[in-house]
């Protein structure tokens, strides 16, 4: 499978881990692999002092397990190192994945125990796909949520995500997919713009300056090559001096200066009043420096027109997993009967039974609480909202679920999730769930 721009999906059958092969080997012997099962991917709790998550990777994961296939090589290497027998490489020669994948659309918000991801299946499946769902949802959604809250703190003013530099190359990239599903407007990454068609921005870093003769050469050199509408990074040596050079070189056609160290606050307030006396109105300021939501809260009162955030965004602002798990919650018994089936350990806890969620809203389209059905559809209002969609059916991917097209479609659905959630949502400081999370057991 490739995108429109024609990127292809490397393949993922070993992105996992050892013990998902040796289970499907036990499985294959017992002849329990064949069993019917679903699996549900949810998270028992939100990170410490967060109100919701936001789902994000779900794209990722149907790109991939398209091309979750074993390669000859592979086989051989799994044969030669002796992960697993003769049958069980015979089995995976042939895998492909036939099941049917259910979930909450890119961009929702969620709660403990929502239903993010539902995998239906034969066992053996749904097994070899744990770590690689797992690996996606838990970094993905956990940028995503972190995005979600810097740009519900920066309200109107745009969010640019740059933090290519500070993750790992594969991760640089999912990262900027999931900022952009989380309301930033744009990447520095320019194969996320490739492969997702994210709008991509960038002008020039410090080392840019340090190259030429003095300053002025530089910004004389950067607006020539790249307009009058450039962003000037302006804090290389004094900020007073360069903002006066940029305003004299460009005049009021400057695009934009980037402040991106010191007090950001006080340095916004008087570059502005700068720029104005120069009569460079139009000017726009644009910050950096390690911006998180808290920094960026502090900065809703400085005359700041966008943000320029890296790394506390790509590390999940404090939060970087979203501790999700992936667990059997229904399997066929001997009869071909479906069986609820449920840890029962201390602190991890998980409830039997195929789950249904749906949002319930109050008379004003306020969402109030997440409802999850246990074995069958929750009872519905006229106005609550079904939260699950098919992805994936009998193994053949559903149109819309990947590419540019499902990056803009999971934003637009996040812009939506929050409109509907309490304003509540929209603090920083630490609390409870906006919603509360309600099972309704099957009569």
């Amino acid at each position: 499978m490739s995108t429109e721009t024609g990127w292809v999906p490397p393949a993922t059958s070993l992105y996992t881990d050892h013990y998902e092969l040796t289970m499907l080997q036990a499985a294959l012997r017992s002849g329990a692999a064949r069993r019917r099962s679903v699996f549900e991917a949810f998270a028992r709790r939100l990170p410490d002092g967060r109100r919701y998550g936001v789902v994000a990777g779900t794209g990722r994961i149907l790109e991939g397990i398209r091309n979750f296939t074993f390669s000859a090589d592979q086989l051989d290497f799994l044969a030669r190192t002796k992960v697993v027998d003769t049958p069980t490489i015979d089995w995976l020669a042939d895998f492909r994945f036939s099941g049917d994948i259910y979930g909450y659309a890119e961009g929702e918000a969620y709660f403990p125990y929502s239903p993010i991801l539902t995998v239906e299946s034969s066992f053996a499946e749904a097994c070899v796909l744990e770590t690689y769902i797992l690996s996606i949802l838990n970094h993905d959604c956990a940028i995503a949520s972190a995005a979600s809250r810097m740009t519900t703190a920066a309200g109107e003013r745009p969010c640019i995500e740059m933090g290519s530099r500070r993750t790992q190359e594969e991760s640089a990239v999912a990262a900027a997919r999931a900022a952009i599903i989380g309301g930033f407007t744009s990447t520095s990454n320019l194969e996320a713009g490739y492969r997702y068609g994210i709008r991509t921005v960038g002008t020039a870093a410090h080392s840019f300056t340090l190259l030429h003769d003095s300053e002025r050469d530089a910004f004389a050199a950067q607006l020539a090559s790249l307009g009058h509408g450039t962003t000037l990074l302006v804090d290389t040596y004094d900020v007073e001096t360069a903002v006066r050079t940029a305003v004299e070189l460009a005049g009021p056609d400057l695009g934009g200066v980037r402040l991106d160290s010191g007090d950001l606050v006080t340095q916004a307030q008087w570059v502005r009043r700068l720029l104005d006396d120069l009569g460079n109105h139009n000017t726009h300021i644009t910050v950096t420096s390690d911006l998180d939501e808290y920094a960026i809260a502090a900065l809703a009162s400085a005359p700041v027109d966008s943000y320029g955030v890296g790394t506390e965004l790509v590390t999940g602002s404090g939060a970087p997993t979203a501790s999700m798990v992936y667990k059997l919650v229904s399997r066929e018994n001997d009869d071909g009967i479906q069986v609820p089936v449920a840890k029962a350990a201390k602190n991890k806890i998980s409830k039997g039974g195929r789950k249904y969620a749906l949002r319930r809203l109050d008379d004003r389209g306020v969402a109030s609480a997440e409802v999850i059905g246990i074995g069958h559809r929750p009872d519905s209002d006229s106005n609550d909202r079904p939260l699950l969609e098919q992805f994936v059916k009998n193994g053949e991917l559903l149109p819309g679920f990947t590419g540019a097209e499902a990056v803009r479609r999971a934003a637009e659905r996040h812009r939506l999730s929050l409109a509907e959630l309490p304003g509540t949502h929209r603090r920083l400081q630490r609390g409870e769930a906006v919603i509360p999370t309600e099972f309704e057991e099957q009569a």
